[in-house]
């Protein structure tokens, strides 16, 4: 059915607000190192990885592997958006000075404005409210088990246990190339800064997650843009409260900042994924409506596994998507391109 438009109200978005850290950069570097399954898809071979484990404290490594038991880097991240910390020295300050239950309330994810007071109780050691958060998040991969443990915990040894992993990982792992890293993500944050100046919100989240298409969506006001360096080529989502966040990985760009010549590692993607006749071909497919991959191999007479294959190049490089058991163009993706292109030839 048509709709008649009577009104002059514009669609609502959302703010982009940008920061960055070596905080950020430290507890991301701890999550990343506690996330076994995940390290083998990083940027950094598992030979890093394995190199930092045999080069650090024994304390270090026993705090690292409490961690990766209780998924404790995500109170880390929840306790940096509590306020913009100048160092290492002003998080440990605030840390050891936090009320008990307000450090389990800020630890607790956040899950939705209906769920807040089942988090305040929760923290307040309510069971009802605990097993509420539980069944609301049974089908995160780690939630449920994160919040049982941390309504449950002894507060004095988190607080030790929080300060000591990120002050060693600080120190012992970061520290070596802390002048370097922090040059990359201030290149990083200035240029998504400058180009938020040209972009529509919607625009430079995509541009700067590679890919991620994210729409405004209730009680959601404002986007929160962190780069990081240590989790590339991974964009890591969160929510708080009115914000999403995305940690999203740094540029080439920024990592070599004197070289106008080196592209975005997106846009390379990109134009990689479209410089084949039957992923251009795919393209005009999907333009036109979704698909799915039976449609697509009887319209183009080609193999499903070989079709398949080059419909996962497209997905890699942020062009399609998965709706409703179809495959569809992400057309917004498409015309950004030639924005990003234009980007980098005027550097």
């Amino acid at each position: 059915m048509d709709i008649l438009q009577l009104t002059s109200r514009k669609r609502e978005t959302y703010h982009v607000q940008l920061t960055y850290s070596l905080l950020w950069e430290s507890a991301l570097g701890i999550a990343a190192i506690t996330n076994s399954k995940l390290l083998q898809t990083l940027e950094r071979p598992e030979k890093y990885w394995d190199e930092i484990k045999n080069s650090i404290t024994d304390e270090l490594l026993a705090h690292l592997n409490f961690v990766e038991q209780n998924n404790t880097w995500k109170s880390l991240l929840q306790i940096l958006h509590q306020r913009k910390f100048a160092d290492l020295s002003e998080f440990t300050t605030y840390v050891n000075a936090i009320d008990e239950t307000e450090l389990r309330f800020i630890c607790l994810p956040f899950i939705g404005i209906d769920y807040q007071i089942y988090r305040e109780k929760a923290a307040q050691g309510e069971k009802s409210s605990v097993e509420k958060l539980v069944q609301a998040t049974a089908d995160n991969p780690f939630f449920p088990t994160y919040i049982e443990f941390m309504t449950k915990c002894d507060i004095s040894f988190l607080k030790e246990h929080l300060i000591h992993v990120m002050r060693g990982w600080y120190k012992e792992v970061l520290k070596r190339d802390a002048t370097e890293i922090s040059t990359i993500l201030k290149n990083d944050y200035e240029a998504k800064k400058q180009m938020r100046e040209k972009l529509a919100p919607e625009e430079l989240v995509q541009w700067a997650t590679g890919g991620v298409t994210y729409t405004p969506e209730p009680s959601v006001h404002q986007v929160l843009l962190i780069p990081q360096y240590i989790y590339r080529p991974w964009n890591i989502e969160a929510d708080i409260e009115g914000t999403k966040v995305f940690y999203y990985p740094v540029s080439n760009e920024s990592i070599t900042p004197y070289d106008k010549y080196t592209p975005n590692n997106f846009l390379v993607l990109k134009h990689k994924a479209l410089g084949d006749e039957v992923r251009l071909r795919i393209v005009k497919l999907l333009s036109e409506e979704n698909r799915t991959l039976q449609d697509l191999t009887d319209q183009l007479n080609i193999g499903k596994s070989t079709i398949h294959h080059h419909l996962k190049i497209l997905r890699a490089a942020k062009l399609v998507e998965i709706l409703h058991a179809k495959y569809g163009l992400k057309k917004d993706a498409i015309q950004l391109l030639c924005k990003e292109l234009e980007v980098y030839l005027e550097k």
